[in-house]
């Protein structure tokens, strides 16, 4: 449904895409990363010498990856979509439908900086920290926070690119 690059991207579209890919590739280092923890416990497990929070690790991995490929999702177009019902639709609908898909993500994104804000100081107050490492929990907030700022950013580069379409009906070039 979505138009995944457009020739002729303004500095600002390039410049998110380019901070957007580079987060992306962060957060499957980190997903690398947990499957190279659980693989060290698994061999572990066998010899008798488990690796200690691999579960503790492993949540907070995975919960830090898959909020870093969210906004790579929204700016790659990436996202489910139901193309069934567009496959007959102009460029120009299928672009007003990106550009209000766009929105609610953008709109979403704010929504749970706001919260995931709260939230995180929330852990840092209560001092909560994961049973076996310790670890502080607020911490893995970080990380999902420029994520989420990540989404907002690729969500207006969204509907800058979709914008135009919609205003001209043509991509920009």
């Amino acid at each position: 449904m979505a138009h995944v690059a457009h020739n002729g991207s303004n500095g600002f579209t390039v410049a998110a895409r380019h901070i957007v890919s580079i987060w992306a590739l962060l957060g499957g280092a980190v997903l690398l990363a947990v499957i190279a923890i659980n693989m060290l416990s698994v061999i572990g497990s066998v010899f008798g010498r488990p690796f200690p929070g691999d579960f503790e690790l492993t949540e907070m991995g995975v919960a830090i990856a898959a909020f870093a490929f969210l906004p790579y999702c929204q700016v790659t177009g990436a996202n489910v979509t139901a193309d069934i019902f567009t496959s007959r639709a102009s460029p120009r609908w299928i672009a007003f439908l990106t550009l209000l898909g766009a929105v609610v993500a953008l709109v979403f994104s704010v929504l749970l900086i706001w919260r995931m804000y709260f939230g995180m100081l929330d852990q840092k107050t209560y001092d909560y920290m994961t049973a076996i490492l310790q670890v502080p929990q607020w911490i893995a907030f970080l990380p999902i926070l420029i994520s989420l700022a990540l989404l907002a950013l690729a969500a207006m580069t969204t509907i800058v690119e979709e914008g135009y379409i919609v205003k001209k009906g043509r991509p920009h070039v």
